[in-house]
């Protein structure tokens, strides 16, 4: 099974040379740490930076410097500063190649639900919905279940709708799977985890083809 940095590590074997990369709140923002020796990749945070690093060392914080989950970065040689009209430009006009994004839920069809939970206050939507009405390209880094047990890999989504029909791939603690039109279809079990555990925590309509290869990270 896969902790937060597991799920990282393997979206960042995603990443191809050159690719802008959206990093999203939370789970994705990991991904700055692991990128894969002889690509470069810029990643773009929608409050306005492009040009990203992995996360500063403790002491070396720069509180003027974040990300726009108000986390401290770090920037890269080149990196560059913009303002918010600029940022979403960038993302409106599909200049972004990959937007990995967390998720509350995603449906078996590629529906996104994950900025709002009914009756919990709710800061803002963020550019979330830019993102996914614009990206062509977009994974999601989520947990499988939810503290309940509860699948968060859904036939339908329950909460508010982030997205419709947007999501490609999804890595969780337990696989990495990709939206097709039957479904989810299951590529690579996480170190540990057998199909059968997937099975039963995937309430969506999950494929399986064949022999699932266990994930390799390094």
């Amino acid at each position: 099974m896969l902790d937060k940095n597991g799920i990282a590590k393997r979206i960042a074997k995603e990443l191809k040379d050159k690719y802008f990369v959206n990093l999203g709140i939370g789970i994705p923002t990991l991904v700055a740490n692991y990128i894969p020796q002889g690509i470069e990749v810029e990643f773009q945070s929608e409050n306005g930076v492009l040009g990203m690093g992995p996360f500063p060392f403790e002491g070396e914080e720069d509180a003027d410097v974040i990300n726009a989950g108000k986390q401290t970065i770090t920037t890269m040689p080149g990196a560059s500063f913009f303002d918010s009209a600029m940022s979403f430009s960038m993302i409106r006009g599909q200049h972004v190649d990959l937007t990995i994004l967390g998720a509350m839920e995603v449906a078996e069809n590629g529906d996104i639900a994950n900025w709002k939970i009914p009756g919990k206050m709710v800061k803002g939507m963020g550019g979330a919905m830019d993102l996914v009405a614009s990206a062509e390209n977009i994974i999601v880094a989520m947990m499988h279940t939810n503290r309940a047990g509860e699948s968060k890999l859904l036939k339908r989504c329950s909460l508010p709708l982030t997205g419709v029909g947007c999501v490609k791939k999804i890595v969780t603690n337990l696989g990495f799977l990709e939206v097709t039109n039957d479904g989810f279809t299951l590529l690579e079990r996480a170190p540990g985890v057998s199909v059968e555990d997937i099975k039963n925590a995937t309430e969506g309509n999950l494929i399986i083809k064949g022999d699932i290869p266990e994930m390799i990270l390094d």
